[in-house]
């Protein structure tokens, strides 16, 4: 994955969160869930907090203080992705990136960010989410799958040829 790429991933996926959740805005209403599938919901809310609202408490009412430090590990995160060699790693930091920038422009310019996706069972939920976080959670999943042993063996071997 080259550079060009790279860049087009990072945007295409805060494109995509940003689009996702304009549309969310839109059409739901903050606290009416709307049923999708059994276990699934569609169910706006805002997120002043870090991930699952965990120090949402600490974080209320500084939407630019939180902007700043994930802008801080978003930027850690860029310089890693465009040093990265292993093209399934650069795409997991590209997808971490745009993650997170869809997140930050959120919190910039209104606050908190959008979360509208409700997995549920029974009477349990899983936090609100959005499409930003999908694309966190499966960047680091492609991460942590370039980085595996039986990967980087394969990978020497191909080298060599």
């Amino acid at each position: 994955m080259n550079t060009r790429l790279t860049v087009a991933l990072i945007a295409a996926t805060a494109l995509t969160d940003q689009l996702s959740k304009a549309a969310a805005q839109s059409l739901l209403s903050q606290g009416t869930a709307v049923p999708v599938l059994a276990g699934f919901n569609l169910s706006l809310g805002f997120n002043e907090g870090a991930s699952f609202g965990v120090m949402g408490g600490v974080m209320a009412g500084k939407p630019l203080l939180m902007a700043a430090l994930t802008g801080a590990l978003t930027l850690v995160f860029a310089v890693m992705a465009f040093r990265a060699k292993h093209p399934l790693e650069r795409a997991g930091f590209a997808l971490v990136v745009g993650g997170a920038l869809g997140n930050i422009i959120d919190r910039v310019r209104q606050g908190a960010v959008t979360d509208f996706l409700d997995l549920y069972w029974r009477d349990w939920h899983w936090p609100t989410f959005n499409v930003a976080d999908i694309a966190i959670t499966l960047g680091a999943v492609c991460i942590i799958a370039a980085s595996l042993p039986f990967r980087r063996r394969k990978e020497a071997v191909l080298d060599q040829r």
